[in-house]
C-alpha cells in the first residue's frame, strides 16, 4: 500500500503544520459490468500454437465419411450429426481425461478450442451427449470405426518415420470392468482347450513323422477330446458376463479386462491393441498379434516382453520367423525329486542320447504329449539302472529306470536365453520398462484407462483403442513439432552460413576493387 502525506497549515488553531496520511488502494473494485459487442469469429479465439490446431493439421479425419457412408440413407431421413464430429467428440474426452460423456458436452459448451476442433461456430448448439451415445451404440456398433482410426493414425506415424518396427515391446495391464461385485455368481461351464492346442497339434504331427522315419519309433497319438465335455466352476458377473474374474497375488480382486499393447521402441508409438477377459494369460493372443503387426509391413527384428511370455511355443515360432526375443532371466530351477538332475547327464548329439554319470545311455524312446507340451522321452535300460551303484541318487521310489524329458522346443528356448545378461538384453528390458509401463501409467492417469465404462468385450476394446489413439496423437504432434523446430533451426543455420559466406565473398571483392590500379 502506498502512503501519501498531505501537508497543510492550520492557521486558525495552532499555526502548526499538520500531517495527514492518505491510503491509496491497489485493489480495483468494479461496481458494474457492461457487456460489449465482439466482432470476430471463433478462429480469433483459439491460439495459433494450441494443441488441437496442431492435431487438426496433422490428421485428416475425412476418411471417416467413406467408412460410415453405407450406414446412412442417401435420399431419406432427417439430417444427421456429422460423423466426424461424433468421433472427435469422444476423442476429446480421451485426450483430456474426461470420463463422462455428459461432462464432455459441458466442457465443449464453454471451451472455444473444443468447439473449433469440432467445426462448430460460437453460437452453434453442441450435440447432446445422449445422441453421441446412441450413435456409438447403435449406428457404429460392429463397424470397427475406432480400430480403423487407430490403424489410420498408425499408418501416418509409419509414413512420417516415427515407427521402424525393428524392436517391438509388449506388455499388458488389467482394467477394471463396469461390473458390481454383488453380481458375481458361480456357474458350471464347459472347459475350453488352451490357446496353443492347435499349434501343438501341428508340431506334434511333424515330430512324430520324423521319429517314425528316422528311428522307427511309433508314439501313441494325443488323446482326442472326450465326447462328453469336461465341466468346471467359473465365477462370472451377471452385469458383464464377458469380463474375467481376476484373482492373482498382488493384483486387484474382481472383474477385469486385460489390455495387451505393443509399442515401437523408436518413439513410443503404440502399434497394436488387443483386449481379452482379465483371467486370460498374457501370452494367449501374442503370436496372432505379431502377425497383425506384420500386416503393416513392420520388419520386426526383435521383441521385448516380460516373463509371462517366456513360453517355449512362443520362442519356437518367433525363431522360425527370425525374430529375437528378450525376456527376463529365469533363475528358478525345476523341481527334482532325485539328487541327480538333468544337468548332470551329458547329451551326445551324434547318438541323440544322454550319458548318465555312471556311463550308461538313455536313448530316445518315444514322443510324449501332455495338455501343454510335447516332449521327447529318453529312457535308460532297466538292467542298467538295477545294477547301478548310484541308483539311490538317480531314481525316485516309483521309478524302475531313469527317464529324461526334453521339450521339442528346448533348442529355441536355449538359443533365446543365450542373450541373457548381455548389454543388449539389459537395454531391451530397460526400454520395455520405460515405454510399456510408462505408457500404461500415462493412460491410467490422463487418458481414461482406469476403468471400462461400458460393458462387453467389444466395448472394452473400443475403450482401450481410444485411449491408445489419444497417446499416439499426442506423441505424433510432439514429434512433428520437434521435427519442424529442427528443420527451422537447421534452415536458419544454413541461411546464416550462406549469408556469412556471401558477405565474406563480397568483402573480398570490394577489397580487391579498392586496391586495384587505376
Amino acid at each position: 500500500m502506498e502512503l501519501l502525506t498531505k501537508h497543510y497549515l492550520n492557521q486558525a488553531e495552532t499555526g502548526i503544520i499538520r500531517h495527514e496520511v492518505l491510503e491509496v488502494k491497489m485493489l480495483t473494485e468494479r461496481e458494474g459490468f457492461q457487456l460489449e459487442v465482439f466482432c470476430g469469429t471463433i478462429e480469433n479465439l483459439v491460439p495459433q500454437d494450441h494443441f488441437l490446431r496442431k492435431l487438426q493439421s496433422a490428421v485428416d479425419f475425412s476418411f471417416i465419411y467413406d467408412e460410415v457412408r453405407d450406414l446412412y440413407c442417401g435420399n431419406n431421413g432427417r439430417p444427421s450429426i456429422d460423423p466426424v464430429v461424433l468421433v472427435k467428440y469422444l476423442l476429446l474426452g480421451y485426450l483430456n481425461n474426461i470420463e463422462s460423456e455428459r461432462r464432455i458436452e459441458q466442457e465443449i459448451r464453454v471451451n472455444m478450442a473444443y468447439k473449433w476442433f469440432l467445426g462448430l461456430n460460437i453460437t452453434d448448439d453442441v450435440p447432446d451427449h445422449s445422441t453421441i451415445s446412441q450413435n456409438r451404440r447403435r449406428r457404429f456398433n460392429g463397424e470397427n470405426i475406432y480400430r480403423k482410426l487407430f490403424e489410420r493414425i498408425l499408418t501416418t506415424c509409419i509414413e512420417k518415420g516415427m515407427v521402424d518396427g525393428k524392436l517391438v515391446l509388449t506388455d499388458s495391464t488389467h482394467v477394471r470392468a463396469n461390473a458390481s461385485r454383488q453380481s458375481e455368481v458361480k456357474v458350471m461351464v464347459e472347459k475350453e482347450s488352451a490357446w496353443y492346442m492347435d499349434r501343438l497339434d501341428k508340431y506334434e504331427t511333424t515330430e512324430r513323422e520324423r521319429l517314425e522315419k528316422e528311428y522307427g519309433i511309433q508314439s501313441p497319438r494325443h488323446k482326442e477330446q472326450p465326447v462328453k465335455p469336461e465341466m468346471k466352476t467359473k465365477i462370472i458377473s451377471a452385469t458383464d458376463p464377458e469380463a474375467g474374474f481376476l484373482r492373482r497375488p498382488n493384483k486387484p480382486l474382481g472383474m477385469h479386462y486385460l489390455d495387451h499393447q505393443s509399442i515401437d521402441a523408436k518413439h513410443g508409438i503404440i502399434v497394436d491393441v488387443a483386449v481379452t477377459p482379465g483371467n486370460v494369460t498374457d501370452g494367449t493372443p501374442y503370436l496372432d498379434r505379431i502377425k497383425y503387426m506384420q500386416k503393416f509391413g513392420l520388419p520386426i527384428e526383435a521383441v521385448g516382453v516380460d516373463s509371462a511370455y517366456d513360453i517355449s511355443l512362443v520362442h519356437q515360432e518367433l525363431s522360425e520367423n527370425n525374430i529375437a526375443i528378450y525376456t527376463p532371466e529365469n533363475n528358478e530351477k525345476p523341481v527334482c525329486k532325485t539328487e541327480l538332475r538333468k544337468e548332470d547327464f551329458q547329451y551326445d548329439e551324434k547318438k541323440d542320447a544322454f550319458i548318465c554319470p555312471a556311463g550308461n545311455q538313455l536313448v530316445l524312446n518315444r514322443l510324449q504329449r501332455s495338455d501343454w507340451n510335447v516332449s521327447r522321452e529318453y529312457k535308460a535300460k532297466f538292467h542298467d539302472c538295477k545294477s547301478c551303484s548310484q541308483q539311490n541318487k538317480c531314481l525316485a521310489p516309483s521309478q524302475k529306470s531313469r527317464r529324461i524329458m526334453v521339450n521339442i522346443f528346448d533348442a529355441a528356448m536355449r538359443h533365446s536365453h543365450k542373450k541373457d545378461g548381455t548389454s543388449e538384453h539389459k537395454r531391451v528390458l530397460a526400454l520395455r520398462q520405460v515405454w510399456c509401463e510408462g505408457t500404461f501409467a500415462a493412460q491410467k492417469a490422463r487418458h481414461n484407462l482406469k476403468r471400462i465404462h461400458r460393458r462387453g468385450l467389444k466395448a472394452a476394446e473400443e475403450h482401450c483403442l481410444l485411449s491408445a489413439i489419444a497417446v499416439n496423437l499426442k506423441r505424433m504432434v510432439k514429434y512433428m513439432g520437434k521435427a519442424s523446430s529442427y528443420c527451422y533451426s537447421r534452415g536458419a543455420l544454413i541461411l546464416k552460413r550462406i549469408t556469412i559466406s556471401a558477405y565474406s565473398s563480397l568483402s573480398l571483392k570490394m577489397s580487391a576493387l579498392s586496391t586495384a590500379p587505376n
